[in-house]
Formats: C-alpha cells, sequence, structure tokens
C-alpha cells in the first residue's frame, strides 16, 4: 500500500533561517514559495514554513520514558540506517539536541532510536527508526 504523503503548515520567524535549516541541514528539497512562506519535501511530505513573526513556539513537555519531550513536535520515522546518518548529520552540523539521539523502550515492542531537536523558530522536531518498522503501532 502506497501512503498517502501529509501537509503540514508551521509557523516561523525568518524564512532564510528555514531555508538554510530544512533545505541546508536536513538536505529537504524547495519547492513553491512566496514572501510569506515556503514548502519543502520532507522525505515525501509537504511542510510549509509560513511566516508569522509574532508566534512565539510552545515550551510545554511530556515526560516519556525518562524525558521531557516537547509537546507540540512533528517529524519522521526513519529506517535505522537512515536515523544514524540523520544523526550524524545533525551532530556535525552542530545542531542542539532536546533530547540527544538514544534508543528508548529497549526490548519492548516500541523499541525505538529517537532524537528531538528544534528548528531556528523554536518548533521541535523528533526523528525516529523502529526496531521493527512492523511493530510501529504495538501496543
Amino acid at each position: 500500500m502506497t501512503m498517502p504523503p501529509f501537509h503540514l503548515a508551521f509557523p516561523v520567524d525568518d524564512l532564510a533561517a528555514a531555508r538554510a535549516f530544512y533545505g541546508g541541514v536536513l538536505g529537504c528539497a524547495e519547492g513553491r514559495s512566496s514572501d510569506e512562506w515556503v514548502d519543502f519535501d520532507f522525505f515525501g511530505h509537504q511542510i510549509v514554513a509560513h511566516l508569522a513573526p509574532a508566534r512565539s513556539s510552545d515550551a510545554a513537555s511530556n515526560h516519556v520514558d525518562g524525558h521531557g519531550v516537547p509537546v507540540p513536535h512533528f517529524g519522521l520515522v526513519l529506517e535505522m540506517a537512515q536515523w544514524r546518518a540523520m544523526a550524524d548529520r545533525l551532530t556535525a552540523a552542530g545542531t542542539k539536541f532536546v533530547i540527544e539521539p538514544t534508543v528508548r523502550f529497549a526490548g519492548q515492542p516500541g523499541e525505538q532510536a529517537t532524537m528531538f531537536f528544534r528548528d531556528p523558530a523554536g518548533n521541535a522536531l523528533e526523528i525516529k527508526a523502529v526496531a521493527d518498522p512492523a511493530k510501529l503501532f504495538a501496543r
């Protein structure tokens, strides 16, 4: 089954910084744009950075497996090799992690590698890889 791409629009306070981060650091190709927004190909999904300088990022978090997970956040589930490459790429770029690349729920059906970081506007992202992709929604 082919999964349809999702669409996510989110606020940023600087389009040049968003382009540098999503295009340069994460490697997302740029699509259409205007003076107020930029489309990015986020691993086959459409995300749109909208200029909204008055919006401040949320700083809430929920306790998950010993970590304060930022809420709200969005991200990707990659294959393990892709996840490791992304962790290396983000580390090399000097990314400040909210939660360093780590494995959580070890030995459980939901075992996953995960990392959290913020874009230049403060939006939280999570990139994860599930040890067994067939168990992505396992309880």
